[in-house]
């Protein structure tokens, strides 16, 4: 009888040892040296009996440690606590207070090569190499979930919130630049407690001086602003800026400064929240363009704001997050700027806002749950509109996921319809928006697909450019972002949007899309009229042959 219990005993104690996977690694950090590195183990119970090796160094837990879900274990745990802000469970080298392993020899992980193997009582249980299970890149955190390494690229520093969805929600629906700057100047003028502000760009002096009426009127007012995007910040943006810190209103910027490094490529999200109950989405800059005086011409884009107090908590606790890193300084100082004008060019409001009841809203936040975008297109029974900015794919011989998710759509036979900006700057390069709206429907006419894309008529419209990043689904399901499709966009940027699914809202957008949509062959032959460039025209059929076989070749693998 004794010995059987002893048996059990040893099970027991194997079979909590042998529960332990391994969940992260981080071989390749900002810091100079690595100092920091780390790997986490998943798992909880005793940790007797557990090494981790890399082949010629290996690290035991010491006698009596335990685990609770997730075990960090670091090179430094000085150097670690810098970066992350606490000690880690555990330390290779005795440079912090956290508890040490029991190390033989030197266990160190290579930046673009080596592996880690968790060992249970001597025997290897799990296993990670790079490259291989993963491809090593400075600064990335790489992580298991589901089984599977990498599900997305995940930052040192970068948060790791979960799509929400809520039903029941009301709201209103606007665009720009028809009716954007009224929704926006109502929205602040009725904040009585809090205004928390994104900012890609702020440049809006009519923005401005609404903030700066709301502070004070006693509401709490905080702006966090991107610290360093394409062209650095502009003359403009000093010149609102100094005027909010002038009126208290404490501003805060992201971006690498000394050993800190910026979290994110960009803060690219555009969005409001006031008193913790409204939440306005948008996707477009704080700019005179985007939300111009009524009768101006602007921007075309999209935007919503969503009365619901578990809306505005989800995106209160994004800014929270974004703004509590070590890559956030305050705007203390600012340099001369000068007041960003809209354009004096007149426009004729087309729309006006558009009030919704009972939606259902999916939070979308890059590179977060940045896959709900592709899980919005893939869900498509009917139809899907694509109003973008500008589309880029990854390679000669791979579409941008968003728009490669469309055509599988169209190959399903939904039907597909995709309008881009006609604007000089998206136009004039040898591979851009002209070229991608030829590919497209290259690839509809080989395939004989429901699928076509155009360039916008900004000048029927009387609009600037397409800056929106829209979709609508089926007539019923609207995202609204600020997700540009390329890569770095999903995958490397701070970005933020919603889905909303609701018939009247998912009416008044397509109403838009279609009225953008109308003239649209017209500035597609316009492009085209430009005269036949039989270079580009090579370059197409080469990218669509291209295309055709990488989607073979993925579809054989599959």
């Amino acid at each position: 009888m004794r010995a059987v219990l002893i048996l059990l005993a040893l099970l027991c104690l194997v079979t909590a040892a042998g529960a332990y996977t391994l969940a992260e690694v981080c071989p390749d950090t900002w810091l100079s040296g690595e100092a920091d590195e780390f790997f986490v183990l998943a798992g909880d119970g005793p940790l007797d009996g557990v090494a981790v090796t890399d082949g010629e160094g290996t690290a035991a837990f010491p006698p009596g440690a335990t685990g609770h879900g997730r075990v960090v274990v670091a090179r430094n745990g000085s150097a670690y606590a810098l970066v992350h802000g606490a000690l880690p469970d555990f330390e290779l080298l005795d440079a912090s207070p956290a508890p040490g392993m029991v190390r033989t020899k030197d266990l160190r992980l290579g930046n673009e090569k080596d592996e880690l193997t968790l060992l249970v009582r001597g025997a290897a249980v799990d296993r990670v190499s790079w490259p291989g299970d993963v491809d090593p890149r400075q600064g990335q955190v790489h992580f298991r979930e589901n089984g599977a390494w990498d599900p997305r690229v995940l930052m040192i520093g970068q948060s790791r919130l979960s799509a929400l969805t809520v039903p029941s929600v009301s709201g209103t629906a606007f665009v720009a630049p028809d009716c954007s700057s009224d929704v926006l100047a109502d929205l602040v003028a009725s904040a009585r407690e809090s205004i928390v502000l994104n900012a890609y760009e702020l440049t809006d002096p009519v923005l401005g001086e609404a903030l700066v009426a709301a502070r004070a009127r006693g509401v709490d007012v905080t702006v966090l602003v991107e610290g360093g995007p394409v062209g650095g910040i502009s003359s403009g943006e000093w010149a609102v800026l100094a005027r909010l810190l002038e009126a208290g209103i404490p501003v805060r910027r992201i971006g690498s400064e000394g050993a800190a490094h910026a979290r994110y490529r960009f803060d690219h999200a555009k969005y409001l929240v006031a008193d913790d109950r409204w939440t306005l989405v948008t996707t477009e800059n704080w700019k005179p363009a985007a939300f111009p005086p009524a009768g101006r011409q602007g921007n075309r884009g999209w935007g919503v704001v969503l009365d619901d107090p578990r809306v505005a908590a989800y995106f209160s606790e994004v800014f929270a997050a974004d703004i509590g890193g070590s890559d956030i300084q305050p705007v203390a100082t600012v340099r001369p700027g000068a007041i960003e004008t809209p354009s004096e060019r007149a426009y004729s409001p087309r729309f006006t806002p558009a009030p919704f009841g009972n939606a259902t809203i999916t939070t979308v936040l890059a590179p977060d749950t940045a896959g709900e975008v592709t899980s919005l297109i893939a869900s498509a029974r009917s139809s899907i509109a694509i109003e973008q900015a500008y589309i880029t794919n990854e390679s000669a011989t791979g579409l941008q996921r968003y728009l490669a998710a469309a055509v599988e759509a169209a190959r399903r036979g939904v039907e597909v319809r995709v309008l881009l900006d006609a604007a000089w700057f998206n136009t004039e390069d040898e591979a851009d928006n002209d070229e991608q709206v030829a590919l497209i429907n290259r690839i509809a006419a080989a395939e004989g697909l429901p699928l076509e894309a155009r360039l916008v008529d900004l000048e029927a419209h009387d609009l600037t450019k397409v800056h929106t990043k829209g979709v609508v689904v089926d007539g019923r399901r609207v995202l609204v972002s600020s997700i540009n499709w390329n890569e770095a966009s999903p995958s490397f940027n701070r970005e933020a949007g919603v889905v909303v699914d609701d018939p009247g809202a998912g009416a008044y957008f397509l109403a838009v899309f279609d009225a953008d949509w109308a003239s649209g062959a017209n500035a597609s032959t316009a492009a085209a009229g430009r005269g036949v460039d039989w270079t580009r025209v090579g370059i197409a059929g080469l990218v669509l042959v291209g295309v055709a076989v990488g989607l073979l070749v993925i579809k054989r693998r599959g």
